[in-house]
């Protein structure tokens, strides 16, 4: 009797143990290189819990065990997982995450007691939550099937959530299902296309390989870290992850090739109790995702995904990074924020599909005079009386808000690339010059975006035209021309894609071969993430160049410091067919002109 009763005290035990480790690292920062050493400890207590409740299983039920705290386990451990994929960037942490999360779903671990038991509204939380940040994984692996089932069963469960708790504000919780809905709209359209990482499938080009592997400069840099952020009103997010940040943070990654193998487990009910029919009596193998890794990819880039921060924050974290970044490697800084010009006039106009509210139409030449001799005072502040800058906050209120190019000038002192997507992105051109220690690639997006009907969408619908184009190019290229495709018209997008694949291994050849390419993208150029970012980029800027519109000034352009070669400027023959192509294949050459060069 004594050791029927040893076991759920244990159990209890263990529990508690685990809870107070998982409190510790919980708010611990997901970015630095610095390990964390109490993440171990967590894991070692979490697998610990998890193998007592497996070999004890009968007794902790007979003893009272209910399912859901079997549930709440397995979630707790997809969240550690999650929080781990977050600091380290590791796919397998991912999918180790998407495993329990899913134990958890198929199996009802919540369902059986949450609705025995209506007056406990914490446990009505509980499943909420687990709801909630399921959503998240499956988003980020792209699972858009797993993602409408979590949406549509997370809406029922709000609803009967506000009907049986009628005292209960479950305002927050509608929030997010809303959140979901708004990102879905935007992105679920794309869940047939390409994916957004780095696919070998479809981003390596075969003819341009033997080019690539021969490249070689004199300062070869890998894409250790990796910095990203974006803020703009009413942007499209979902929990702390923005419609941009999502995209960007795709792209640094590598699509894995293998399959994702899952384990088939069978459970019978019998009066609400699970029987597992598989090899163990819990719920899956702790250690399952070893099957699932893929060992011939390269490993991602560590990400810090910042949401909102002040602009102190940002550049504390920058200067962690930058400290703790590894001396063969480059960090990319992706910054996308609404600019504002110092205190000149604003006029506020909507553009389709943009989440940018402010266009400055009276400072672009201001912009011009920001340049690095008249930046750097020699003490370190500014000699400029009115500075250009970025705001990070939900008002121009100036202070810890505002991110002025300057404040970059220190984090050059290390291999930086720097995307900076804003309608005031150009004023960050004085970076080029005045790097403290080593010169920075600038890829700066137009101050306006493109499109071929200006005001025919919502501006907060669509995200950053020129983020969409770096991660996805050709749904940029459909959005810019307002183009639809139906399933007859397949062999359209395959064609399409077929000509940007071609142009992409020719454009790749060029850079491979030039004789005065800038060591800046000598030295990144066999990075094949940091290349692709590169070839999209000379595409982007490409389209925009030649497209048809009623006012042509360099507010519709991107820019690169320093620059690329003229063989893949716009003015180039190989660029310039490779759009014509385009622009026939979609029936589309109306929107553009070629006699301006």
């Amino acid at each position: 009797m004594a050791a029927e009763t040893d076991v759920p005290k244990k159990f209890r035990q263990l529990v508690e143990t685990a809870e107070r480790k998982f409190s510790k690292v919980r708010d611990a920062p997901s970015y630095g290189r610095t390990p964390n050493h109490y993440f171990p400890k967590v894991f070692k207590a979490y697998t610990k819990l998890w193998d007592y409740q497996q070999k004890n299983r009968a007794k902790l039920v007979e003893s009272g065990l209910q399912r859901w705290e079997i549930g709440e386990i397995a979630s707790r451990i997809g969240q550690l997982y999650f929080m781990q994929y977050m600091r380290t960037s590791e796919a397998r942490f991912l999918l180790e995450s998407y495993i329990f999360y899913e134990a958890v779903l198929n199996r009802g671990y919540f369902e059986g007691s949450s609705y025995k038991q209506l007056k406990d509204r914490a446990l009505r939380f509980k499943e909420l939550r687990f709801y909630a940040r399921f959503l998240l994984v499956s988003l980020i692996l792209n699972r858009w099937e797993m993602v409408k089932l979590l949406l549509d069963r997370f809406k029922a469960l709000v609803d009967d959530s506000k009907a049986k708790f009628p005292d209960t504000a479950f305002k927050e919780w509608k929030v997010v299902m809303q959140e979901m809905v708004r990102f879905m709209k935007v992105d679920a359209a794309f869940s047939n296309t390409r994916p957004l990482r780095y696919c070998a499938m479809f981003d390596s080009h075969p003819n341009s390989l033997p080019y690539v592997a021969r490249f070689h400069a004199k300062k070869m840099l890998k894409l250790g870290d990796a910095l990203l952020m974006s803020y703009h009103r009413n942007e499209v997010k979902f929990a702390e992850l923005t419609i941009d940040t999502f995209r960007m943070l795709q792209c640094l990654e590598w699509e894995p090739s293998g399959s994702f193998y899952q384990k088939q487990l069978v459970e019978s009910h019998d009066n609400g109790i699970a029987t597992d029919q598989s090899t163990t009596s819990g719920l899956i193998d702790i250690n399952l995702v070893a099957d699932m890794t893929d060992p011939s990819l390269p490993p991602n880039p560590k990400k810090a995904v910042l949401y909102r921060p002040s602009a102190s924050h940002l550049l504390a974290v920058l200067a962690s990074i930058c400290d703790e970044l590894p001396p063969d490697c480059v960090m990319l800084i992706y910054i996308a924020a609404s600019g504002d010009a110092g205190q000149t006039s604003v006029t506020q106009k909507q553009i389709s599909g943009s989440v940018r509210t402010s266009v400055k139409l009276s400072t672009v030449y201001e912009r011009n005079k920001f340049m690095p001799e008249n930046i750097v005072n020699g003490k370190g502040g500014s000699s400029h009386p009115v500075e250009s800058c970025v705001w990070l906050g939900p008002t121009r209120s100036g202070g810890s808000n505002n991110l002025f190019p300057a404040d970059l000038i220190p984090f050059t002192r290390r291999p930086a690339f720097f995307i900076i997507d804003s309608d005031n992105s150009h004023s960050f051109k004085i970076l080029h010059g005045a790097e403290r220690g080593e010169p920075a690639a600038l890829l700066l997006s137009p101050l306006r975006p493109t499109f071929k009907r200006q005001s025919s969408a919502d501006i907060t619908e669509s995200g950053s035209q020129f983020t969409l184009f770096l991660s996805a190019p050709l749904r940029a290229c459909w959005q810019m021309l307002g183009l639809t495709f139906s399933d007859d018209e397949v062999d359209v997008m395959e064609d399409a894609e077929s000509i940007v694949s071609s142009a992409f291994a020719e454009w790749e050849v060029i850079l491979c071969t030039s004789t005065n390419l800038d060591l800046v993208w000598a030295q990144v150029l066999s990075e094949a993430l940091l290349r692709r970012i590169i070839l999209r980029f000379i595409f982007c800027r490409s389209l925009l160049m030649f497209f048809r519109r009623e006012e042509d000034n360099d507010d519709y352009l991107p820019t690169c410091l320093p620059q690329l070669p003229d063989s893949v400027s716009p003015g180039s023959e190989v660029v310039q067919s490779a759009v014509i192509r385009l622009a026939e294949c979609l029936k589309v050459s109306d929107c553009f002109r070629f006699d301006n060069l």
